[in-house]
C-alpha cells in the first residue's frame, strides 16, 4: 500500500532485507518488483504492508443476533456502519496462534500509450502466525499476475497472451509473471513481533473506551508525514487535521486486521474511527476477492512511508478507502483509488552513482489510470485465533 506504519518493520521490508527470494536485490524497494536484469522466481510485485479467500471469525454467542444496518433507525448516517461493526465484533477464545493471511496487490499498465495499454494485477500473499508471547513465523509467496478485467484479458490475449510482461516503475524497468509460480518457502521464524511497537500482552492492555484508546495512540512515534523534507519520528499528537486522521486510521487498521487485538479493543478502534473528522460511509462495494461490504472513505492523500523513502515516488494523488463487513465487525480490505492521475515530474535525491534523478510520468505503474480506478489494495482474508501450527 501507499501508506504504512513506519514504527514497525513490515513483512514486505523483512522480505527485502533478508533476501527471502532467490535473486532479489538486497536494496530496499517500495514493492516486490522484479528488475529486468534479475532472474527471479516470484510473481508480480507490490508494496504494502495482508490474503486468501475469506475472513474467518469466531461465531456470535448463541442467541445474540448481530445488529444490522438500518435497524432501529438512522444506521445509514456517516459513521454508523463503523458503530454497527463495533457492536458486532465477534467474540472468541484466545488460542495458541494469531493467524492472518493477506494479499497485497497493485494494478500495472502494460503498453506504451493510453489507447493500446491493458492492466495487469500483481499479487503477493503473506501468512503470519504469532503466539501469545509474540514469537512470529511468516511465509511470503508471489502469486501469478493476471489481467485485471475481462477487457484487459482480451487485450492481453490479442497481444499473444505473454507469460512475462515488462512494466515501468519508479525504480526502473520490471517484469511481471503471468504463470504459475514455485510454492512459497516454509514458514520462517522471525523472533519477537511488535504491532505498533507493542507486544501482544501490551495490546491486550489497551483501553477499551474510544477516547482513551485514541489518547494512547496519539503518543505513538513514527515517520507519519506523507510529504516532508526532513524525515524523523514524532508522535501522532504532533500532527494536525488530515495528517492526524491518516496516522490514526493506519494505527486502527493494524489493530483491526493485523494484530492479535482483543475484541473489546477492536470495538474501541471502530468507534474511535467513527469520531474522526472527514471519515464517512459511501455505500456498498465488493473487495478484490468479490466479498460485499460497506465503503468507509478517509480524508487522506496516500503515499509511501518515509521509513522506506525520503521522497515520495508517486506523481498522482489517491483516495484511501476501507471496505468493512459491519455484520461481523471485520475489516475486509484497504484500497487506494486514483484521485488525480500521475502528471508532471519531481526531482529525486541523487542515486548511488551521485547523478541527478527525476521522477517522470513514464515511470508510474498507474500512468494511464483514470480518476476512480483502483491503484493498490490489501485484502485481509484470514484474521483468527487458531490451534493449528504453521507448516
Amino acid at each position: 500500500m501507499r501508506t504504512a506504519l513506519a514504527r514497525e518493520e513490515s513483512p514486505d521490508r523483512l522480505a527485502l532485507r533478508t533476501n527471502w527470494r532467490s535473486g532479489t536485490p538486497s536494496r530496499r524497494r517500495r514493492s516486490f518488483k522484479v528488475p529486468i536484469v534479475s532472474v527471479i522466481s516470484t510473481a508480480a510485485l507490490v508494496a504494502g504492508a495482508v490474503v486468501v479467500i475469506s475472513v474467518t471469525s469466531s461465531p456470535a454467542p448463541d442467541g445474540v443476533p448481530p445488529v444490522r444496518l438500518g435497524e432501529n433507525g438512522g444506521a445509514h448516517e456517516p459513521g454508523n456502519a463503523l458503530l454497527v461493526a463495533a457492536t458486532n465484533v465477534q467474540k472468541g477464545p484466545t488460542r495458541e496462534y494469531w493467524h492472518t493471511t493477506r494479499i497485497s496487490g497493485e494494478i500495472y499498465a502494460v503498453g506504451k500509450t493510453a489507447a493500446d495499454h491493458y492492466k495487469v494485477e500483481s499479487r503477493t500473499q503473506y501468512d503470519e502466525w504469532t503466539d501469545p508471547r509474540g514469537k512470529e513465523c511468516v511465509t511470503v509467496e508471489g502469486l501469478p499476475a493476471r489481467p485485471w478485467t475481462a477487457v484487459d484479458k482480451q487485450k492481453w490475449q490479442k497481444a499473444g497472451a505473454p507469460t512475462v510482461v515488462k512494466v515501468p516503475t519508479a525504480e526502473g524497468p520490471a517484469a511481471l509473471f503471468l504463470k504459475d509460480m514455485q510454492p512459497g518457502a516454509p514458514c520462517r521464524k522471525l523472533g519477537d513481533r511488535r504491532f505498533l511497537g507493542m507486544t501482544p500482552k501490551q495490546l491486550a492492555a489497551l483501553p477499551t473506551e474510544p477516547e482513551n484508546l485514541e489518547s494512547v495512540l496519539l503518543n505513538l512515534k513514527g515517520d507519519w508525514e506523507a510529504y516532508t523534507s526532513k524525515a524523523g519520528e514524532r508522535p501522532i499528537r504532533a500532527l494536525k487535521g488530515d495528517k492526524r486522521v491518516r496516522a490514526l486510521s493506519d494505527a486502527a487498521g493494524t489493530l483491526l486486521a493485523g494484530a492479535p487485538t482483543p475484541p473489546a479493543v477492536r470495538a474501541a478502534a471502530f468507534r474511535m474511527l467513527a469520531t474522526l473528522p472527514g471519515v464517512k460511509a459511501e455505500g456498498k462495494a465488493t473487495d478484490p476477492l468479490g466479498r460485499p461490504g460497506t465503503v468507509i472513505s478517509l480524508p487522506v492523500e496516500t503515499t509511501v512511508p518515509l521509513g522506506i523513502y525520503t521522497a515520495p515516488k508517486q506523481l498522482g494523488t489517491y483516495r484511501r478507502q476501507w471496505i468493512i463487513d459491519p455484520g461481523d465487525g471485520t475489516l475486509l480490505a484497504i484500497r487506494d483509488l486514483v484521485a488525480t492521475p500521475p502528471h508532471g515530474s519531481r526531482q529525486l535525491p541523487p542515486g548511488d552513482d551521485g547523478k541527478p534523478r527525476r521522477l517522470t510520468v513514464a515511470s508510474q505503474p498507474d500512468r494511464f489510470h483514470k480518476p476512480g480506478e483502483l491503484s493498490q489494495y490489501e485484502v485481509y482474508a484470514v484474521a483468527e485465533w487458531t490451534d493449528t501450527a504453521p507448516n
